[in-house]
């Protein structure tokens, strides 16, 4: 993924409303951190959006005065773009009793601060499956000015072997 390559391409296809999210991952409001698919090719990419609002609850805390969106809320946005590509590929959802847990984050750097009225582009790649272990390349944008990076690994369980 390089600069500038947040513009959808309509050739691509695979946009997803919120419904048709919800369709697919198990989170709802308030941990539904992705708002809209605008591009998916199964096995490879996504680019996702998160409208940054003012009235999310995050920002009645963090911080009062200066609201910044936390990084750590960045990065699970990245896992569930993440999660959406993974469940397309396979053809499965979480209502077919699939989880993508987190397995590890590995080189995430956060690179400017995210507020009210950003819109959070999502990049996610697959860069490699290995049995159930998923490992994604992705990064977040801002106005196309990079905010946040990270490698995510991601395992995909059936969801009667979480405990």
């Amino acid at each position: 993924m390089t600069e500038g390559t947040t513009t959808p391409d309509a050739a691509v296809g695979g946009a997803m409303t919120t419904i048709e999210i919800m369709s697919v991952l198990p989170h709802r409001y308030p941990f539904l951190l992705v708002d809209r698919v605008l591009e998916l090719v199964e096995g490879e990419r996504i680019l996702a959006m998160k409208n940054i609002t003012g009235n999310e609850d995050v920002f009645n805390g963090h911080f009062p005065g200066a609201p910044i969106f936390p990084g750590v809320l960045m990065i699970e946005a990245l896992a569930q773009a993440s999660g959406i590509l993974g469940f397309r590929t396979t053809n499965t959802t979480a209502d077919d009793g699939k989880l993508y847990l987190f397995a590890g984050v590995d080189k995430a750097r956060f690179k400017r601060p995210v507020t009210p009225g950003d819109q959070l582009m999502l990049e996610s790649r697959v860069i490699a499956v290995k049995r159930n272990i998923w490992r994604f390349q992705t990064r977040a944008t801002v106005n196309d000015k990079l905010v946040c990076e990270a490698t995510l690994l991601c395992a995909y369980q059936d969801r009667d072997n979480v405990k």
